[in-house]
């Protein structure tokens, strides 16, 4: 049974974190922002899992874990300032929501 090369999971992670950045920049739906931060970091953590499993080593696989930590924690606040800014603000687009303010 032939393994896959490391370079192709290297390549599904750089053409998943390209999409990430693309829609990150160009997309105006807060939620398709974060969305796409989650692609990006999704993307890295394939990475990390690609050279852990190529080196045989946990190294990758423990930043892997404090990566979904932080992904979590970035969901949960993110989320909860966009229920608020949908509430009062009536609209989820970047442009429109210049501040913070109630």
């Amino acid at each position: 049974m032939s393994a896959i090369p490391i370079s192709w999971y290297l390549v599904l992670s750089a053409i998943l974190f390209g999409l990430g950045v693309v829609a990150f920049v160009f997309k105006r739906n807060i939620i398709t922002i974060f969305m796409s931060i989650e692609l990006m970091l999704n993307a890295v953590n394939l990475a990390f899992v690609a050279f852990a499993r190529a080196r045989g080593a946990l190294d990758g696989l423990v930043f892997v874990f404090f990566v979904i930590v932080v992904a979590a924690a970035e969901a949960a606040v993110g989320l909860a300032i966009v229920i608020m800014l949908a509430q009062h603000r009536e609209s989820l687009n970047v442009e429109r929501v210049n501040l913070l303010k109630l």
